[in-house]
């Protein structure tokens, strides 16, 4: 790489504020804690608590949803007070102080209270704390913060489980010593950002006002929409990366390897994210996320024809290069074609769509698994993804008016 290359990406990091680093930093501990115990709370409920898979299907379905209707009343309530860190702080505590109940669970009924009142904290932290990072980027340097926040998160992501692994190791598989180190890195994040995060001092015009009545909505116009549409139809085609655990297993690779699947993928989401973002400043936005859903049909059409595990882990390699490549890019849009008082509702609102439907295409791909077969599944992801394409080109005029 020609030296000024290299000193332009390091003369990019340097002008993203602190507070941008800070909450990339948080979300990367804050994601090493929870999956330390998310990677090991399927096997802990069925061998250790003896609870059904539809059991586990029920409680991770409870907390998914109640997840999803809090970020909505959050991102509104951001907006109504003019302030994000509280809210921010509040969710990530309610996160950190949920982990010792995984260790001390005894029965189905605390890992169901934990996981509820865990999700109520990543739906409240969600939507401020993406506004809170929208309000402290500077507009020219947006998609380089949202993809580096993503890139650290994500860093969270693939870390977890390889510490929980390694701790399991360690100590003889006991899943309630690793549920326990996990609380650590829970409070360090919180102390992180109550210490490292400022707020811009500046009060919103429109802090006060209900920001979700139909007069405000009515200000988030028409190519907000187009973004939480495409957003929507486009996140159908990204259903559950469990269907990406299972193609592996069925393709030959060892199931104690199975792990490392989410681990490859999660390695080259956190490498792109922020190159990506940084790309995303500089050229159309449109173009980019249209480059990111042709290789996710690419990932679809290598994961529907792998019949040998090589496929299935370029099937994956492309998955997590899409991720890098659309999800900063899309935060970054959010937050471009939303009035500033309004990006907290604009954020719940996006989320609140894209999880719905999350769990309509993780829905619809099981069914198409069970009845047709593994390829109709991924087949049916590069048809969604080509559905997008088209909205996209439909609505590419709105969104490139309101890109600075």
């Amino acid at each position: 790489m020609p030296p000024h290359a290299v000193n332009t990406r390091f003369a990019t990091l340097k002008r993203i504020p602190s507070g941008v680093w800070v909450l990339g930093l948080v979300s990367l501990l804050m994601d090493v804690s929870s999956e330390m115990i998310h990677s090991l709370l399927p096997m802990f409920l069925v061998g250790v608590l003896g609870a059904s898979v539809f059991a586990v299907g029920i409680i991770e379905g409870i907390a998914e949803s109640t997840a999803l209707v809090v970020k909505v009343f959050s991102g509104a309530l951001s907006d109504y007070l003019g302030r994000r860190k509280g809210l921010a702080v509040l969710g990530y505590a309610l996160g950190a102080f949920t982990k010792p109940a995984f260790a001390l669970a005894n029965g189905l009924g605390m890992v169901v209270a934990a996981r509820f009142v865990d999700r109520v904290g990543k739906g409240i932290r969600g939507a401020p704390r993406d506004a809170l990072l929208a309000d402290i980027a500077p507009a020219g340097l947006r998609g380089a913060s949202f993809g580096l926040r993503q890139s650290l998160d994500t860093v969270g992501a693939f870390l977890g489980p390889l510490l929980a692994a390694g701790l399991m190791l360690l100590w003889a598989n006991d899943f309630r010593a690793v549920f326990w180190a996990s609380v650590a890195p829970a409070l360090l994040c919180v102390l992180l950002l109550v210490a490292g995060v400022r707020e811009p001092d500046e009060r919103p015009a429109q802090a006060g006002v209900n920001p979700i009545r139909r007069e405000a909505l009515a200000r988030l116009g028409r190519s907000y929409w187009w973004v939480v549409a495409l957003g929507g139809v486009f996140t159908l085609a990204r259903f559950s990366e469990a269907f990406l655990v299972l193609r592996a297993q069925q393709r030959g690779v060892p199931v104690a390897l199975v792990p490392l699947v989410m681990v490859a993928m999660n390695a080259v989401y956190a490498a792109s994210a922020y190159p990506f973002g940084k790309l995303a400043d500089r050229m159309s936005h449109a173009r980019l996320l249209a480059a990111g859903m042709l290789v996710l049909v690419a990932s679809d059409a290598a994961l529907a024809a792998a019949a040998h595990w090589g496929l299935v882990l370029l099937g994956v390699a492309l998955w997590g290069l899409h991720m890098g490549m659309t999800q900063g890019l899309l935060a970054a849009m959010v937050a471009e074609h939303a009035p500033a008082p309004l990006r907290g509702t604009a954020f719940g609102i996006f989320n609140l769509v894209c999880g719905v439907a999350m769990l309509v295409s993780s829905m619809l791909a099981g069914w198409l698994w069970d009845a047709l077969g593994a390829t109709a599944t991924f087949v049916a992801g590069a048809i969604f993804c080509v559905l997008t394409l088209l909205g996209l080109a439909a609505g590419r005029q709105r969104l490139r008016e309101a890109q600075p």
